[in-house]
């Protein structure tokens, strides 16, 4: 009797032990992004963090910085259009419209003015980083934005590559069943 007790207490705590466990699909899909401010604030403590600035200097750093993300991320929006967002999962790739030569003239156009646009916020705000950082720290900056985007160009690439609902493994991983 008391053994048939205690594989009864212990299926109970087995079967509460799965269900406590188990996954909050909700959490998943209620995880808000953050705002293009927060974005930056991350940025620019990231940026203090990495050229290891005392209180001062990051005290006049942080807000020179914030405002030449805010300028560059203002900046990159500009040729951007808006893309219609496909809500069915089960539908198929929307084929992108055919574009005259003058309409991809003026998007050539539009990506050299884009170009120089971000050339002169970024020689702007080197003269501004000039008078609180040294060289050494202003090229730190620049080399941890290019790495930074290097990590998102691949990210968003792996991502591309990936099937919906699959979450964050590779298309590519999953082995392929061949019984029969």
């Amino acid at each position: 009797m008391k053994t048939k007790f205690i594989y009864v207490i212990l299926a109970a705590l087995l079967t509460g032990s799965q269900t406590i466990s188990a996954q909050n699909k909700d959490n998943k899909t209620n995880k808000q992004r953050p705002t293009p401010e927060q974005m930056i604030q991350r940025q620019a403590n990231q940026m203090v963090t990495t050229l290891m600035l005392d209180d001062a200097t990051a005290a006049k750093f942080t807000p020179v910085y914030e405002k030449y993300l805010k300028d560059l991320s203002e900046c990159r929006m500009m040729n951007r259009r808006e893309r219609p967002r496909n809500n069915n999962a089960e539908a198929t790739p929307a084929t992108k419209p055919v574009l005259t030569d003058a309409e991809i003239e003026k998007q050539i156009k539009d990506q050299f003015a884009q170009s120089r646009k971000i050339l002169d916020i970024r020689e702007k705000y080197y003269n501004e980083f000039r008078k609180i950082l040294s060289p050494k720290q202003i090229a730190k900056i620049y080399q941890t934005e290019k790495s930074n985007a290097n990590k998102f160009r691949k990210e968003f690439d792996r991502r591309k590559g990936q099937k919906h609902g699959q979450g964050k493994r590779l298309a590519h991983a999953r082995p392929a069943s061949n019984n029969k």
